[in-house]
């Protein structure tokens, strides 16, 4: 069983919108990639003092902007 009060059960069925804040981590608890892990990370194969620089922005925009988002 839950043990989520039903109160907060029922506000979030009510609710039209929910918004949930999380820390680092969950994603990977749930299966979703995480961005540093070594080995299984997005961006486990680039440097960020590399990707950090303008002429790495003049080489390639859409990975530098890509990782900063």
């Amino acid at each position: 069983m839950s043990n989520i009060d039903q109160p907060l059960i029922d506000t979030l069925r009510a609710a039209r919108r929910v918004l949930v804040l999380t820390g680092a981590g969950t994603s990977s608890e749930s299966g979703i990639p995480t961005f540093r892990d070594v080995m299984t990370g997005l961006w486990e194969n680039f440097d960020p003092q590399q990707l950090a620089t303008p002429d790495a922005f003049m080489a390639d925009p859409e990975l530098v902007w890509g990782w900063y988002e």
